[in-house]
């Protein structure tokens, strides 16, 4: 696929989730019936356009007390769109993602991360999920029994784009409170754009809970890619292409592919195929 066209749809899913325009002249959060909805993507909930919930959101809600008994909606629509589509999700219908694509398009040297240094932070999104996202909402309560949304709270910087921001610059009242906690994502917000300039999408690769969770279905979800043996001439353009550092050859399906099909386009006998279902 074209990048072209990929971004179109990734520009018209950014609208289509956050398209509460009185929301974002008046500063206020849509609350109507379809905030009940998780959206396939990172979306903020506070987002002053967004139409739905975030499901990383809403499962660190769950877990940290708000709801009684275990999160089973989220779990299950998680795991379903992790099924049907692993991380083409991520390539396709994530606003922050689309962002990065963006701001990696700016004409400048880019930066190689050393291979080996690499694979070792491509981890840390893991350690995130379960830290951040499971293990300190669930575990540390206050004394009415509630805990925080840490990964929200402290570390998402796509909250602090799509909510922060809006909501401070069209909520006067707001701007009273602003304090550290609002410096802190911020700052953490310009460290992830600035480096999205020079390296190819960093929060997905190296911080991203959903990310890290959608990947561990790639491999045995509806929508994979393939790569036709016969026709392949081992010229590895796909891999020279690949944004993500994929070794297309030896696992096209890898946990860390985006479906973003800079690899199909780039192979001079179509050798790398979409398949759906077994």
């Amino acid at each position: 696929m074209k990048q072209e066209k990929r971004h179109l749809i990734q520009l018209v899913a950014a609208v289509a989730t956050n398209a509460n325009i009185k929301g974002f002249l008046t500063g206020t959060i849509w609350r109507g019936k379809s905030k009940s909805v998780c959206v396939p993507g990172l979306n903020c909930y506070s987002c002053p356009g967004a139409l739905g919930a975030c499901p990383i959101g809403s499962l660190q809600n769950a877990l940290s007390g708000n709801r009684q008994g275990l999160p089973y909606y989220t779990i299950g629509i998680l795991v379903l769109f992790g099924v049907l589509f692993g991380r083409l999700i991520c390539g396709f219908l994530c606003l922050f993602g689309f962002v990065q694509d963006l701001l990696y398009k700016i004409k400048t040297p880019k930066i190689k991360i050393p291979e080996r240094a690499d694979r070792i932070l491509r981890y840390l999104k893991y350690v995130v999920l379960l830290v951040f996202v499971i293990a300190l909402p669930f575990l540390i309560r206050d004394d009415f029994g509630l805990g925080d949304p840490w990964f929200c709270k402290y570390l998402c910087p796509a909250g602090t784009l799509e909510a922060g921001i809006p909501l401070v610059i069209g909520n006067p009242a707001l701007r009273s409170m602003v304090g550290f906690l609002f410096s802190w994502k911020m700052l953490l917000l310009v460290i992830f754009m600035v480096s999205s300039i020079f390296i190819y999408r960093p929060f997905c690769k190296y911080v991203c809970p959903l990310g890290a969770f959608y990947g561990l279905f790639n491999r045995i979800s509806f929508y994979r890619l393939n790569v036709d043996r016969k026709k392949c001439i081992d010229c590895k353009k796909c891999e020279a292409v690949c944004p993500m550092n994929v070794k297309v050859l030896k696992d096209i399906n890898s946990c860390e592919c985006i479906r973003c099909g800079a690899c199909g386009q780039a192979c001079p006998v179509q050798a790398i195929q979409k398949r759906i279902g077994k």
